[in-house]
């Protein structure tokens, strides 16, 4: 760990090919996305033979099932989808500007994808500061480690890309010049940033506290909030991400109350990030999100900065429940479809990343468009797949009952094909359960819904309800 001042490291090459970031190509994920639940492999789901199923039994899967939420529904889950979604920075990952004259560039002179200027260089700044003794309120320099073992080009989504550490500094104008410097280049900029906030209570003005600022120093020894905006506010739209995990004082917290846009930073630079109250005794607080933050960006994984935000968010929610959390409001162009890095990390056996940021997305499509709508249902209905792929049927059997009942509520008709496969999945994945406790305690609510959606299967009822008595 580097102490106040230190150098910025050498440009280093990054491991991650910001490809896969990339403005999203259309064309991997036109006609409805079907490539993203499936690649119609019937050797997975069955070839629709009854013996497999089953007399009666729904081939669910059978031949070519790629239309993994039922047929007819591509206008549902297309190219339209990601957008409510995404956030609106494809620049901070995509097409990067090019280097200007004299820069260093040091790795490869290109990387895969369309990355429109190889030698794009991005910067990272990893700051983390608190104050020494008993007005520390967050243990801000622990995320250092889990941050600079990142690769720097996977923090900024570049080829190349330079990071510069400042772990607890003393002086404000050493911290704003190393920013300084940082912003004036062309390249994404990235900031992670751990620590508390206080308000200087004469002009009432939040300001990030250093390592010696106490109460009657603060405006001498603290970092104010608004020369960080003015420092990154200039920079051009979408270049500039600042993820933020801090604690705040009680003015502050109150502050925040009743001023939403206090820590606002411009209209260029997105902020992600969690502010809780500070702790008025005991152990400081760990910086649980930005942490959250690295262990996703060293998992491989390169997910739109809103996954990574509401990913975290969820792993820090017990720590601070009454926490804030701050994102930019989404942007209206067309975002990355989050769907195939969700399929990558479940057939390289990711199960579980997989299944968490499926289920982040889930819980942005509630808190956006609530429980009742078809967006909710969508990603219900794609955990329910990565359970089975999973190899647990009786959670992909219990996830397309919830789906099932969902668009019911929805007021689809029975007939409806993504109802009827939804049923159809449900009562497939219900057939290949080994614990019969578990098998039996399903087969009651899936026997109901039979009832009322019969499907297309001749016998499915009737089969299903021979089993349950067997």
């Amino acid at each position: 760990m580097k102490g106040s001042g230190a150098t910025p490291a050498a440009t280093t090459t990054a491991t991650g090919s910001p490809a896969a970031h990339a403005n999203g190509s259309p064309a991997a994920h036109a006609n409805g996305s079907t490539a993203v639940h499936g690649n119609g492999s019937t050797a997975v789901h069955g070839n629709g033979s009854t013996a497999v199923h089953g007399n009666g039994s729904p081939a669910a899967h059978a031949n070519g099932s790629t239309a993994v939420h039922g047929n007819g529904s591509p206008a549902a889950y297309g190219n339209g989808s990601p957008t409510a979604h995404g956030n609106g920075t494809p620049a901070v990952h995509g097409n990067g500007p090019v280097v200007a004259a004299g820069s260093a560039a040091v790795g490869p002179a290109g990387t895969s994808g369309p990355i429109a200027a190889p030698a794009a260089t991005g910067t990272a700044v990893l700051l983390a500061a608190a104050p020494a003794g008993r007005g520390r309120a967050m243990d801000a320099a622990s995320v250092l480690p889990a941050l600079a073992a990142v690769p720097p080009g996977v923090l900024t989504g570049t080829p190349t890309a330079t990071v510069v550490e400042l772990a607890d500094p003393l002086d404000p104008q050493t911290v704003l010049t190393r920013l300084r410097a940082a912003a004036a280049g062309p390249g994404p900029l990235v900031l992670c940033l751990a620590g508390q906030l206080h308000l200087d209570r004469r002009q009432q003005l939040p300001h990030l506290a250093l390592a010696r600022t106490t109460p009657a120093t603060l405006r001498y020894t603290a970092l104010p909030w608004h020369w960080l905006a003015g420092e990154l506010g200039v920079r051009a739209p979408g270049t500039t991400t600042v993820v933020a995990d801090l604690a705040a004082d009680p003015a502050v917290w109150e502050r925040l109350r009743t001023t939403p846009d206090l820590l606002h930073l411009g209209p260029g630079p997105l902020l992600y990030g969690r502010v809780a109250p500070a702790p008025r005794r005991g152990e400081p607080m760990s910086p649980v999100y930005l942490r959250s933050w690295a262990e996703l960006w060293r998992s491989g994984a390169r997910l739109p900065h809103a996954t990574l935000h509401a990913e975290a968010a969820a792993h820090a929610a017990a720590t601070a429940p009454e926490a804030l959390l701050l994102a930019p409001a989404p942007a209206p162009a067309p975002e990355q479809d989050p769907h195939p890095a969700i399929l990558a990390a479940a057939m390289a056996g990711r199960h579980g990343e997989a299944a968490s940021v499926a289920a982040a997305w889930e819980r942005e499509a509630l808190r956006r468009h609530g429980p009742r709508s078809a967006e909710a249902v969508h990603w219900t209905e794609v955990r329910a797949d990565l359970a089975r792929l999973a190899g647990d049927p009786a959670r992909s059997c219990e996830l397309w009952l919830s789906a099932a009942e969902a668009r019911l509520a929805l007021r689809q008709p029975v007939d409806d094909p993504d109802v009827e496969g939804a049923v159809d999945r449900a009562h497939h994945q219900w057939e290949q359960i080994g614990d019969r406790e578990r098998a039996r305690a399903l087969g009651a609510p899936l026997v109901a819904l039979r009832q009322r959606v019969p499907g297309r299967q001749a016998g499915a009822l009737a089969a299903l309800t021979r089993r349950m008595a067997g």
